[in-house]
């Protein structure tokens, strides 16, 4: 399947974007598919340049940016890992504000701007930005209908993961990536980290995927403090690797478990890092149910980025693997790897403590059902399907 057909999310969110703002950032993991997407926004623009700032040839045409942009001011200006010249942020204010219109540039990142400083504090105002992750399973399912949950779920979201021709070679680039990402890509972002430590961790969080983090465990296991646990964990949580999920307070009048949860992002980076070959050995390995509760989790989250995300868990047992929370509106969300899902007297109480419009229970299936009022059990996509 050729990437080119997927059309992405963001595509028309990006355009209206530049109709309203001089510089659209699109952030997200490398090998998402940022540049095939800006490629795409570019050829359908037409009067558009696109420039690699990891190319030696076209980081020479900005020998001098000014005089670049300056001979280029009437079109879109397409800058790809813009976090590897953070001094050019300087220069697209200034052309910014000379020549006074929106659309005038396109950058893209695999950095979160907490890491791009640059950008936030030069170009407040003017700039919008836009997370691309790996593939989402409403982009992919709306192009195959007959597509099998059970190949997203074991790859993951990376098209170069998703569309590989074989298992092998998916788990092969799938290696290649976590190995450049450490050795290349920390690096580049000016961390002195032995890339060992970093592997170690991230494996740690692997096998802690959907769990508690706990950052002073994880540094007695790896020989750090947690001082530099904590440390790593924002490096890959800025790098768009780990999602921190933080815990749902409210003046409830019990004693909630205020440490936040940690995810992988990707399903595929996930299982690799465990060593699970295939989708087999995901249904056997105790962490599947985690796993599913990832996957459904970050699916969501990007479908509702205008929605505060959270889980819900008391010392007492009640828990929720994610609630989501705008204004007054409240929706609870349970994730079972399981086509009979078996709901514990925990998941009922969080709904008498929730109190939520209303619940879903995530499961493997094309499924939709009632099992009380406003609990609703459902597939991924007919839940994604409903809550468009």
């Amino acid at each position: 399947m050729d990437t080119s057909l997927i059309i992405r999310n963001a595509f028309s969110q990006i355009q209206e974007c530049l109709l309203d703002f001089p510089v659209v950032a699109i952030l997200g993991p490398r090998q998402c598919g940022k540049s095939t997407l800006a490629k795409q926004l570019i050829e359908s623009q037409g009067n558009a340049l696109y420039l690699d700032l990891e190319d030696y040839s076209d980081v020479a045409k900005l020998t001098d940016p000014i005089l670049f942009f300056n001979n280029n001011r009437d079109k879109i200006i397409c800058l790809d890992e813009i976090q590897n010249k953070p001094e050019l942020f300087a220069t697209l204010r200034s052309t910014v504000d000379k020549n006074k219109r929106n659309g005038q540039f396109i950058v893209l990142g695999s950095a979160s701007r907490e890491l791009i400083k640059q950008s936030s504090e030069t170009l407040a105002g003017r700039i919008i930005y836009i997370e691309l992750t790996p593939f989402q399973y409403s982009e992919i399912n709306l192009l195959n209908k007959n597509l099998q949950l059970s190949h997203y779920w074991f790859h993951g979201g990376f098209p170069r993961s998703y569309l590989a021709r074989t298992e092998k070679t998916a788990n092969q680039w799938r290696l290649s990536f976590i190995r450049t990402f450490l050795e290349q890509d920390i690096p580049q972002l000016g961390f002195a980290i032995p890339a060992e430590s970093m592997r170690r961790l991230w494996q740690m969080l692997a096998h802690n995927h959907g769990q508690l983090l706990n950052t002073s465990r994880l540094g007695e296991v790896l020989g750090i403090s947690h001082t530099t646990v904590r440390n790593y964990v924002d490096i890959l949580s800025q790098t768009f690797m780990i999602r921190i999920l933080k815990p749902y307070e409210n003046n409830f009048q019990k004693r909630l478990i205020k440490t936040p949860k940690v995810y992988l992002r990707d399903t595929g980076i996930l299982h690799s890092l465990l060593e699970i070959e295939n989708f087999n050995q995901l249904l056997g390995n105790m962490l599947s149910g985690a796993s599913w509760e990832g996957l459904v989790i970050e699916n969501i989250i990007h479908q509702f980025p205008d929605w505060n995300a959270f889980f819900y868990r008391t010392s007492a047992g009640a828990e929720m693997d994610l609630v989501l929370t705008k204004g007054e509106q409240k929706i609870a969300i349970e994730c079972k790897a399981s086509l009979a899902p078996n709901l514990t007297k925990g998941f009922w109480n969080s709904i008498e403590d929730l109190k939520p419009d209303e619940t879903w229970v995530i499961i493997p299936s094309n499924e939709k059902y009632q099992i009380k009022p406003n609990v609703t059990v459902a597939g991924l996509a007919e839940f994604l399907k409903e809550k468009k």
